[in-house]
């Protein structure tokens, strides 16, 4: 997998891309990820219902760091161990934005050691997610750029809030190469010709749009985004859970064998860009320019 961070391109990021993920990005970019903070997700498991809800919990815009991958882990983990859970619906507690991608912070100037420990959190919870035994729906109240995208892809359905939100895998406006599990997770839903589009073109998609190629499944009223998706999750539920799950390992099973093959190796090649002296000039750019619009724009 070959990966660049293009100073150019950074420096000629779209104002779409600005909108949705530099604007409100920079202040949890910016957190110090050693500080101590309330949990990063809210868990609620309805017993009557075997629904568990996953609220993402790292406002302003839940950034994926360390501490929030750790906690999603956590909290799958004992979801997929609980007999009587059966569904999941994933979430924000964050108004707007469901989740606005991966925290540059943990690649900025990283220790190895951690940026790897980043890295297979983020592995495990995709694998996680996407090879789980529950019915899941992701509840999309907001922008979901890049790695808030790839969450709502591993999930079975997805319902997205109307408005002027976006949501697609934008990694090449900032001249990087989404890995080889983003790109298969985004063909199995799209088909592999718009996916070749949007992959190029760094694609960030309006929920008309999404909903036109497949991206999400419904497009409904903000304030019913989660009515919606626990309405649909009493359709997945009325099949046998043996059945359904078995159906989903089938379909699902060949993206996951060649992720767990390639695993390791998609550690290392991740590592070798993050550590590569330019990719660090660039990402110092790129938080610069974060920096600039944040203290410029409303």
């Amino acid at each position: 997998m070959a990966l660049s961070f293009n100073p150019r391109l950074v420096r000629g990021v779209s104002r779409c891309h600005a909108i949705v993920t530099a604007k409100m990005a920079l202040a949890a970019s910016c957190r110090d990820f050693s500080a101590a903070e309330k949990s990063t997700v809210i868990v609620n498991l309805n017993d009557n219902t075997g629904v568990a809800t996953i609220q993402l919990n790292r406002p302003p815009v839940n950034s994926l760091n360390l501490q929030l991958l750790t906690d999603i882990k956590i909290a799958l983990d004992k979801l997929q161990m609980k007999k009587d859970c059966r569904g999941m619906i994933l979430t924000s507690s964050s108004p707007g934005i469901f989740c606005a991608g991966l925290d540059f912070m943990e690649m900025h100037n990283p220790q190895e050691g951690r940026a790897r420990e980043f890295w297979r959190s983020l592995q495990e919870v995709w694998k996680m997610l996407y090879g789980s035994r529950l019915a899941t729906i992701a509840a999309i109240n907001g922008h979901s750029p890049a790695g808030g995208c790839l969450l709502s892809l591993t999930c079975d359905y997805r319902v997205m809030a109307q408005g002027k939100f976006m949501i697609g895998l934008n990694e090449t406006l900032l001249g990087m190469v989404a890995p080889f599990w983003f790109q298969d997770t985004m063909t199995n839903t799209i088909g592999h010709r718009e996916a070749e589009k949007a992959l190029q073109l760094g694609l960030l998609y309006s929920g008309e749009n999404a909903l036109n190629v497949g991206l999400i499944d419904e497009l409904v009223p903000p304030e019913k985004v989660m009515q919606t998706a626990q309405v649909q999750m009493q359709t997945w539920l009325k099949i046998p859970d043996l059945a359904r799950r078995l159906t989903k390992e089938q379909m699902r099973g060949p993206t996951l064998q060649k992720f767990v093959q390639r695993q390791n190796e998609d550690v290392d090649q991740i590592m070798k860009f993050i550590m590569d002296s330019a990719t660090q000039r660039s990402l110092g750019i790129y938080l610069n320019t974060l920096k600039h619009k944040q203290l410029t724009s409303v």
